[in-house]
């Protein structure tokens, strides 16, 4: 069984924002030569996401109107947690409901999606530089 191990790096100029990175982890795939075996995709920060959906506008503005109706930022006052000087609670929320990470098939050499399945990166506390883990195990 081999091992690959890779860590993609953003940094999203804006509070809040969602990034394809289905290509880049594709190109991971390829740089490991795993054929069969499985892709982990992780967030490595604790106000950032990775899900897999379709990748639509629309679908995304849902996204960013859906998650500041269950978790907004203002008042900032209303979050326990902001009272450490913080203003991201409703970030941390936010990576609650997105989830950590994404788990994915290989097979023969592809990722394993259903119709219209992509990899996302989703930002809800930004303007600095935060981390995805791709780790790919297989033959």
């Amino acid at each position: 069984m081999k091992s690959y191990r890779k860590e993609l790096w953003f940094n999203i100029p804006s509070r809040r924002g969602f990034v394809n990175i289905t290509l880049q982890v594709e190109e991971c795939l390829r740089e490991s030569g795993i054929r069969e075996g499985l892709c982990l995709v992780n967030a490595m920060h604790i106000t950032a996401s990775v899900f897999i959906n379709d990748d639509e506008s629309g679908l995304h503005a849902d996204y960013e109107r859906w998650l500041e109706q269950l978790a907004p930022h203002e008042p900032i006052s209303q979050y326990r947690h902001n009272n450490t000087g913080e203003d991201n609670a409703d970030a941390h929320l936010k990576r609650q409901i997105m989830g950590r990470e994404v788990v994915v098939a290989v097979t023969n050499g592809k990722l394993d999606f259903g119709p219209w399945e992509q990899i996302f990166y989703g930002e809800f506390d930004g303007r600095r530089r935060k981390r995805v883990l791709v780790k790919i195990i297989g033959e």
